[in-house]
């Protein structure tokens, strides 16, 4: 009865529009309250969830996406992207796809990404002639490569739940991410032949050149924070730090675009977004230990390996349950309530840590523009001024690309292996 009222009080608040951290906490207190618990162990348990060393890394790479977002990346990053693929057919479409791959690797968030990248790319590509359906689509189906490509911020949460090495995590999620923004720019190119949409001039080497130079402190922070990691000299958390230094310093000082006196308010904000990410996985980890103390993992497994044991369906069933989750919740929810019980169904039929972190983490990238409640979906809409069924429609052929791709990750384990253990090895 009790996990009745679990899932009931869920179900009810999300489909009130009750945000998710604050669904997971009253959904969670109603069932203390009604088993006649002690409801001390609400913070006990958040308190348990959140006192991760490992966690205290998302502020700081928060921080410097920010940074380095206010210290003017984004449009250099365009420019350099533009550069390289501008001038071919859907060439603005192109240029999105690359910006995401490259700020992707910065901030290691897809909402950032989308926002970001969305805010300057959506209005040009409409001004450009084209569709503002498809600027919005291309834009949020590119953001989730953001949080496959390291950093990122999903697969520090699943370091910290399953004791994956981080930097194992990042290297994983390398080829992945890359073989998505290349799946979607061949899927671009063939709707921009197919519909005709503008191309830009060939600007030359030189342009590509002189591009490559303005980015190059930019994209240097990817290679700090990689190289911080692999090397053993600085800890997940630590590598953070250094790359908010670093952001800063860029910003501040080579690019001379971030204002001093706005860095307070840039360390506010990313305060509160930490805030948000870390409150969201205090109170779903309160979540997962109810569903966890009656059994809920247990069963889970129980259900499905009694219909079969098969590697090969296993996974397919994963996927499937994990597509359908993403389109109703928040990705680190997900991940924090039902990650380590799929793990254990996962390692049941001899699948490998590694490789299923990866390609559960795709997975919930996907759903995050998927409808209905897909956030990156939202957010281009809002800023391409569409309704939200325009861009469902134009970005069905990414979901279709962005799935096969996951397939090819969850059947191939070596495209999620392969990188980590040459490295680690």
């Amino acid at each position: 009865m009790g996990l009745l009222i679990l899932v009931s009080v869920f179900v009810v608040c999300l489909a009130i529009g009750v945000p998710v951290a604050i669904t997971l906490g009253l959904s969670s207190l109603a069932y203390l309250v009604f088993m006649e618990m002690p409801v001390v162990v609400m913070p006990q348990k958040m308190y348990a969830g959140i006192d991760v060393f490992v966690l205290l890394s998302i502020p700081g790479f928060i921080l410097a996406g920010n940074l380095m977002n206010r210290g003017g990346i984004t449009q250099r990053i365009i420019r350099f992207a533009n550069a390289l693929v501008g001038w071919i057919r859907g060439g603005l479409g192109l240029t999105n796809v690359g910006a995401s791959m490259l700020f992707g690797g910065i901030t290691g968030t897809a909402v950032a990404d989308a926002a970001s990248i969305g805010g300057v790319m959506i209005p040009g590509m409409k001004k450009a002639g084209y569709p503002a359906d498809f600027s919005a689509a291309v834009t949020a189906a590119s953001s989730t490569v953001g949080p496959i490509i390291p950093p990122s911020v999903p697969m520090i949460i699943v370091g910290a739940l399953s004791g994956i090495s981080v930097g194992q995590m990042f290297l994983a999620g390398a080829v992945p991410g890359v073989l998505m923004g290349l799946a979607m720019m061949v899927t671009t190119y063939l709707i921009a032949k197919r519909q005709n949409f503008p191309r830009q001039p060939w600007l030359g080497f030189l342009e590509i050149i002189r591009a490559l130079g303005g980015a190059f402190w930019a994209l240097a922070m990817t290679a700090i924070i990689i190289y911080g990691l692999l090397s053993g000299i600085a800890t997940p958390t630590e590598t953070a730090v250094v790359a908010s230094v670093y952001a800063f310093i860029v910003g501040a000082f080579v690019y001379r675009e971030l204002p001093i006196r706005e860095v307070p308010s840039i360390v506010i904000d990313s305060a509160v977004s930490s805030a948000a990410i870390l409150a969201l996985v205090g109170f779903a980890n309160v979540f997962g230990w109810i569903l966890v103390s009656e059994q809920i993992p247990q069963t889970i497994a129980r259900a499905v390996l009694s219909v079969t044991d098969n590697k090969f369906l296993v996974i397919l069933i994963i996927n499937v349950l994990l597509l359908f989750v993403g389109m109703f919740m928040e990705t680190i929810a997900a991940l924090i309530i039902l990650f380590v019980p799929l793990l254990a169904l996962a390692e049941a039929v001899g699948i490998e840590p590694l490789h299923f972190a990866t390609f559960a983490v795709l997975n919930l990238m996907i759903g995050l523009t998927t409808p209905p409640l897909g956030v990156c979906l939202f957010v281009c809409a809002n800023i391409a001024r569409q309704p939200l069924s325009n861009v469902v429609r134009a970005i069905l052929p990414f979901l279709f690309t962005n799935i096969l791709v996951l397939f090819m990750v969850s059947y191939i384990p070596a495209l999620a292996t392969w990188l980590p253990s040459l490295v680690f090895n």
